[in-house]
């Protein structure tokens, strides 16, 4: 049987912003970037952080992908995932920590790869993410703080301004960027989601044990 299932978030219980709102909140945002509250922290500030995830949520075109979209001549959708991501994703299953998915878009090849890496939590066709991070906060009893999200576009942000740790890739949006607590330095698809996957083994301690379990085969 299929390790993977996909979820169908409840429907927020208030509207979404509309764009005078959320010009609002960028704005807001981007003052108290340059009062110093917020913004890209420092490494050590981010692995202080990263000691109480529990649950990694990702975007996944133009986090998980490098955002583009093929189609095949049979209309096939196409996206190309990266083995390093996977990896650090994998790793960071064996230690403990929930891993999830929440596209805007429906893909059978992100359902394929949510397969491959074991993952339960996958939403796909969903624009309302903040519905998903709130009801998956009640169904894994955890508090925002012990939630990490990574994205790249508008979409991302409602989100991001939510959880313990915040993180975009090195060519997201740049509204996103004054808002998050970290910035990979490789953009969607080549290897970001490995950087927030290492950074967060290493503040709870794992880095070295799971090094050795390579380092020691025969």
């Amino acid at each position: 049987m299929s390790p993977q299932k996909t979820n169908t978030p409840a429907p927020p219980t208030a509207p979404y912003p509309g764009d005078c709102q959320f010009i609002e909140f960028l704005h807001e945002r981007a003052s108290a970037r340059h009062e110093g509250k917020i913004g890209p922290l420092s490494r050590q500030a981010c692995l202080n952080r990263a000691k109480h995830i529990k649950l990694l949520l990702l975007d996944v075109d133009g986090v998980l992908t490098d955002g583009s979209i093929t189609y095949s001549t049979s209309g096939e959708e196409i996206k190309s995932f990266n083995c390093r991501d996977g990896f650090g994703m994998t790793m960071l299953q064996k230690v403990g920590v929930t891993i999830g998915l929440i596209t805007a878009r429906q893909s059978e090849a992100v359902t394929r790869r949510a397969h491959d890496l074991k993952l339960t939590h996958v939403f796909q066709g969903t624009r309302h993410k903040l519905a998903v991070l709130t009801s998956l906060l009640t169904e894994l009893n955890l508090t925002p703080q012990e939630v990490a999200f990574m994205g790249d576009d508008w979409l991302d942000l409602a989100v991001l301004n939510q959880v313990g740790l915040a993180a975009t890739v090195a060519d997201g949006m740049p509204e996103l960027k004054p808002m998050v607590h970290y910035v990979s330095e490789h953009p969607g698809g080549c290897g970001a989601v490995r950087d927030l996957c290492d950074l967060i083994i290493e503040a709870q301690g794992h880095r070295q044990t799971l090094l050795n379990e390579y380092l020691l085969r025969q």
